[in-house]
């Protein structure tokens, strides 16, 4: 059986694990591409093979540990928070019946009107009534029923 040559095998496991990192953006694969991309440069140096798949899983590890935290900070600082999201979990009036079938509704909330819809299916929720505001769809607050009373907000 012919043996490949080690930095044939290591430059593969570089596409490979870049191959998998594009498919998921997970951030995990792309540190040990770092560490069979020394791997890989080290088979130029004369490294024999247990010192090159040490230097993989010390580099990939610290890779991993030391970077990995900064760059997810990093991916997540490019979302963009609305104001909308504060509404998640306020307790709202129901100005219109909140109707799923009938795709009816409507709470007030901070002064506003939205279209509002039952977190649970088949329920109906009369005018009048309390709800807490568990999502948001598009523009449509995804509500349920709750004895909690409404939050006032400031005037701006």
């Amino acid at each position: 059986m012919m043996s490949m040559d080690p930095a044939i095998l290591w430059l593969g496991l570089v596409i490979l694990l870049l191959v998998i990192e594009i498919a998921t953006m997970g951030l995990t694969t792309i540190w040990f591409a770092g560490g069979a991309m020394a791997a890989f440069f080290s088979t130029f140096f004369g490294a024999d093979p247990a010192t090159q798949r040490m230097i993989f899983i010390v580099l990939s590890l610290v890779l991993l540990i030391v970077t990995r935290p900064a760059a997810v900070r990093y991916m997540r600082g490019n979302r963009v928070k609305t104001n909308a999201d504060s509404l998640i979990g306020t307790v709202a009036v129901v100005t219109a019946e909140i109707n799923n079938l009938a795709q009816s509704g409507e709470v007030m909330i901070a002064d506003v009107s939205w279209t509002a819809r039952s977190r649970t299916e088949g329920s109906v929720i009369p005018a009048g009534s309390k709800v807490r505001i568990c999502a948001i769809e598009g523009v449509k607050l995804i509500v349920e029923e709750t004895n909690a009373e409404p939050v006032r907000h400031a005037e701006q």
